[in-house]
């Protein structure tokens, strides 16, 4: 996003996504966007589709030079930090990613996660992070499910764990269904992601955030070819 209305216009999709759709209690003012104090530290990527010329998707942005000026990473509200003083390179955050439900088909997602890899490449970061978040809905049980396989496949080494600063309570039911795993989240283990430890409550959205961090050398060979290859051109679809 290079302008204001820009800008807008991503925060007007956030706050339908997490406010309209699922529920989180976000003061808004009556201005129907979500908006904070990372915002302005941050960058914004945004797909449009060429033909409404609205936007579908977006994320954003903290890279580790701007953190300081917001006051620390989003995640660290959430979580103890303590493990990024460790890691040699750069970093970037990423969050609020959000897609249209009339384009969750996977493409879209795929897109947003190019113009990411295009950042990596061009800038030089060696490791992504961001919280995914996984929904309480049906009273945590499927949430506790996805957890359970996360730590079983999908768990990161020891000297890369985060602590939460609000542990999520036991499920209210056993689950009825098998365990899915939200599209982020999905998407951040196909990457080559771990998960960095226990989960944060967060009764404001309704959700269960689980840290994902990704060391960029660690990325699926699959992905690797498919998001930094020379070949990757859908960037050009992004603002």
């Amino acid at each position: 996003a290079r302008t204001s209305d820009e800008l807008v216009e991503t925060q007007r999709l956030r706050y339908r996504i997490f406010a309209s759709e699922m529920g989180a209690q976000i003061v808004d003012g009556g201005s129907g966007l979500d908006r904070d104090r990372y915002d302005p530290h941050c960058r914004h990527l945004y797909v449009r589709d060429r033909s409404t010329r609205s936007i579908v998707a977006c994320t954003r942005i903290l890279t580790d030079d701007r953190a300081a000026f917001a006051g620390g990473f989003y995640s660290g509200s959430e979580f103890d930090l303590g493990l990024l003083e460790h890691l040699p390179g750069r970093s970037m955050e990423i969050g609020r990613t959000c897609v249209h439900p009339d384009y969750r088909s996977g493409a879209v997602i795929a897109l947003l996660w190019s113009g990411l890899a295009d950042m990596i490449v061009r800038e030089g970061f060696d490791y992504l992070f961001g919280c995914a978040s996984i929904g309480l809905e049906d009273g945590g049980a499927n949430a506790h499910a996805i957890l359970s396989a996360l730590r079983s496949e999908y768990l990161s080494p020891p000297w890369h764990r985060v602590r939460t600063r609000n542990p999520l309570p036991p499920a209210d039911a056993a689950p009825t269904q098998p365990a899915r795993m939200p599209p982020l989240l999905k998407a951040y283990v196909s990457l080559g992601a771990r998960a960095c430890g226990e989960p944060y409550f967060d009764p404001a959205f309704n959700c269960a955030d689980v840290f994902m961090l990704l060391n960029v050398p660690d990325l699926s060979p699959r992905y690797a070819r498919r998001f930094l290859g020379r070949e990757n051109t859908a960037g050009a679809a992004l603002a």
